[in-house]
């Protein structure tokens, strides 16, 4: 794994790991309580589509237009930390269903960390799409 020098240690990046894991894992339950408390309150995600706000992706799930079957983090992960911010970039692939319609993607994501009392919160997550 990429660290840096300014890298609390092992420890922390399994740590920062685990929570992406687990919001993964959150994500593919279509459990909209649980995805949120990975975000912020002022949490985005850019992509190709433009910026989407946590009250919307999570509006999203809770109607059931957007729900995921699967999602997992694929490759080496790279993550530089700055204080309590650490920017976490790695490939994903997932399957989301979008009002009944498949999608397949895989993507390289980035997501903006920051540790508050001690629990990791995303601020921001950019996707874009790996080029096949």
């Amino acid at each position: 794994m990429a660290t840096t020098p300014t890298s609390p240690g092992r420890a922390v990046d399994d740590q920062l790991l685990s929570v992406l894991d687990d919001w993964q894992v959150a994500i593919v339950a279509n459990d909209a309580d649980r995805i949120g408390s990975y975000m912020a309150d002022e949490w985005i995600m850019v992509s190709e589509n433009g910026m989407t706000t946590a009250e919307q992706f999570l509006a999203f799930v809770r109607s059931g237009d957007l729900t995921h079957s699967a999602m997992q983090r694929v490759g080496e992960p790279r993550i530089r930390y700055h204080g309590d911010l650490a920017l976490l970039t790695t490939r994903a692939t997932n399957t989301a269903h979008y009002q009944g319609i498949r999608y397949d993607a895989d993507e390289w994501t980035t997501d903006a960390f920051r540790r508050v009392d001690g629990r990791w919160r995303c601020l921001l997550t950019q996707i874009t799409a790996v080029r096949k």
